[in-house]
């Protein structure tokens, strides 16, 4: 039964749709009116490339925080106990850690693109061109169809709002300021919800270690677990116990977890996009500490709700535990209906905040890769501008639909997130390669990533059908089956591509990656505002004609730090939290004590804090000079003191319809 009424889900879903819509629709005018930001296609895909620290760290905590980061990190922790949490995390942030290297190495040598498969093009040309295309296609319905299928089940079983409707109307306000303002209000939008969702699991934090009568204390917390674990020991644990590293079943998650997640970042033009528009100078360190950031929301919010679950004893069904019912249940049982109402809105921020990344990203594939490559490959500014908004609108209807179909067919959250890296992950070695490894010749970069899904595929299909004697959703879905899948589709393009790529090795020396074109938008003539922080200017008719980005020799030499940088410290990170903390911990069989216990809940109580503050006040205080003189000129407008400088006789002429003042928008900071 639902806690809250239908009313309460439209309320949400279309309210708060609404709202998000009309904020981030006011940012943007804000912006074209105070700080010059013209609407160019350079502008709506890639933010001028410019884009700072802090936003692009809280752009890639709200990417990465699917419905499946807070509902499936929960239900492990339900089912595995203290390592579930740790697990997923560190499974799923040592990706954006390592991502890092390719956000650098993309400035470096593609300084230009738009897409990860713009560099595939240059460098492959056409045939393995389409092979990665359709491979990061079935990357973003995976992705999509994730976070609408939690997000629907949470809507419905918390308010009875019909899931069908929860499915188109999810991303209803997500299509609306993304058509509007693109990249920059993704942006803007990612870093609302990411406060959001952090402020809602400190709440959550406090309410079950320091106020709830149910539990109230870290003390009473490891009390009810010990004899939870009496009542109804785990499986392959150690002792059957909640509060130990030592879970087989959780370790093969985490296999599976990791091999999947490398498909889901590497080849989701989301995480390419926040690399390009990210100014070279801050790009590592955005993607370090918004990992880092991350691990936080699945580490700190499954190891307070999940083990709550537990504590409480709240029983559920496996399909409702597959689907993610375990946090909704949790609040509920902790605070009623405000409970249930905290729940839908952690969960509303998740899914609309990942879906605007899925949405830019899906249009920014279609239209330079489909419509520039295939179609048009002239077209400029304002037509790229126009498909890109019809590519938004079709793939919103799209996403509804998608999820719909899925729900019909009775495939849970669970069963996808498990599945995602069979179906992908062969395609992440090889187009890592394109970009580090110059000696990768185009037979490989095409062989290795089909022959490895074929691989993938057929160990899923058989090693199920050996274990358990027949294929079925339910036989599938078994953990030994799904990491023997991942593993093969993770690494056996390794051996497929280095083995053809010696035969015969490629020399590639980039120069086509770096020869990549921005589009001409000199057709996209404009109005700019009429306020600039550093230059105030009276208002001018421009048109934008965007610059090509060429990297002076200090800048390359910066940038080639900053890649060593990010190899050594990603791979450390990637090796500390993957292995160096979880698997000694494992092998050692402990069983937490009580004091052990509380400090746990301690530092995972510190991450998130501390997390808040990276990606919650860094970003405002990075930003504080335009704020603040945006909201001195809004001021002045709303007392009527804003009068803007009128040009001279001579500034005058130049002003001129036959004399158009050609705007360099790249000479601007446009990063806050």
């Amino acid at each position: 039964m639902a806690i809250l009424s239908e009313g309460n889900g439209y309320g949400v879903v279309l309210g708060f749709g609404a709202l998000f819509a009309l904020i981030m629709t006011t940012i943007t005018f804000l912006c074209k009116r105070y700080l010059h930001e013209v609407q160019t296609s350079e502008m709506y895909m890639t933010a001028q490339r410019t884009v700072k620290t802090g936003l692009v760290a809280s752009a890639i905590v709200s990417s990465w925080t699917w419905a499946a980061t807070l509902l499936t990190s929960t239900e492990v922790a339900y089912k595995y106990g203290v390592s579930g949490p740790i697990w997923y995390a560190s499974g799923a942030v040592v990706q954006v850690l390592l991502f890092a290297v390719l956000a650098i190495e993309l400035k470096r040598r593609a300084p230009n693109a738009h897409t990860f498969l713009e560099v595939v093009l240059a460098r492959y040309g056409k045939g393995a061109h389409g092979v990665y295309l359709f491979f990061a296609t079935i990357t973003n319905i995976l992705i999509t169809a994730m976070l609408l299928l939690g997000g629907s089940a949470v809507v419905n079983y918390l308010t009875g709002m019909h899931t069908i409707a929860a499915c188109f109307l999810l991303p209803v306000g997500v299509v609306v300021y993304t058509l509007f303002g693109g990249i920059k209000a993704t942006f803007m939008s990612d870093y609302a919800h990411t406060v959001v969702i952090f402020i809602i699991i400190i709440s959550f934090v406090f309410t079950v270690y320091g106020t709830s009568p149910k539990i109230g204390s870290i003390g009473t917390m490891y009390d009810l677990l010990v004899a939870a674990s009496e009542r109804t020991p785990i499986v392959d644990n150690e002792k059957g116990s909640l509060v130990t590293m030592s879970s087989i079943q959780a370790l093969l998650f985490g296999i599976i977890n990791i091999c999947g997640n490398f498909g889901t970042v590497f080849l989701d033009n989301a995480y390419w996009q926040r690399a390009i528009a990210a100014h070279p100078q801050y790009a590592v360190k955005a993607y370090l500490i918004g990992g880092l950031s991350w691990f936080a929301i699945p580490f700190t919010l499954a190891t307070t709700m999940g083990l709550a679950g537990r504590a409480l004893d709240i029983q559920l069904t496996p399909f409702a535990i597959s689907q993610g019912l375990v946090l909704p249940d949790v609040a509920i049982a902790l605070l009623g209906k405000a409970g249930g109402f905290a729940c839908l809105i952690l969960v509303f921020m998740a899914v609309t905040s990942a879906a605007s990344a899925e949405l830019i990203a899906v249009s920014s594939v279609m239209t330079y890769d489909v419509y520039r490559t295939y179609i048009r490959p002239n077209a400029k500014g304002k037509e790229v501008v126009r498909f890109s908004h019809i590519c938004v609108v079709t793939f919103g209807i799209l996403m509804g639909v998608l999820a719909v179909l899925l729900n019909l067919t009775g495939i849970s959250l669970g069963y996808l997130y498990t599945l995602m890296g069979v179906l992908i992950s062969s395609a992440v070695v090889p187009l890592t390669m394109t970009l580090l490894w110059s000696k990768q010749s185009k037979a490989a970069a095409i062989a290795s990533p089909i022959i490895g899904f074929i691989a993938a595929v057929g160990t899923w299909l058989g090693v199920t059908s050996n274990m358990y004697g027949e294929i079925t959703v339910n036989t599938t879905s078994q953990n030994y089956p799904m990491m023997a899948g991942n593993i093969v589709a993770l690494v056996s393009p390794i051996f497929i591509t280095v083995a053809i790529s010696l035969i015969k090795p490629d020399h590639f020396n980039f120069d086509a990656t770096r020869d990549i074109q921005q589009v001409d938008d000199s057709n996209q003539e404009q109005i700019a505002g009429d306020f600039d922080e550093r230059n105030p200017k009276p208002a001018v008719a421009v048109a934008v004609a965007a610059e090509a980005v060429t990297n002076s020799e200090e800048e390359m030499e910066a940038m080639a730090k900053s890649s060593r940088f990010a190899k050594v410290s990603s791979i450390v990170l990637s090796l500390v939290l993957f292995l160096l903390w979880p698997l000694p911990m494992f092998l050692s069989k402990y069983v937490f004590s009580k004091s052990f216990f509380t400090g746990w809940v301690v530092v995972s109580i510190i991450w998130v804090f501390a997390s808040t503050i990276a990606v919650g006040i860094y970003p405002i205080y990075e930003s504080r000079q335009t704020i603040a003189s945006v909201f001195a000129e809004i001021w002045r407008d709303i007392t009527g003191k804003r009068v803007p400088n009128l040009p001279t006789t001579n500034e005058s002429a130049m002003i001129s319809e036959e004399n158009i003042i050609v705007y360099n928008a790249e000479k601007k900071d446009l990063s806050h």
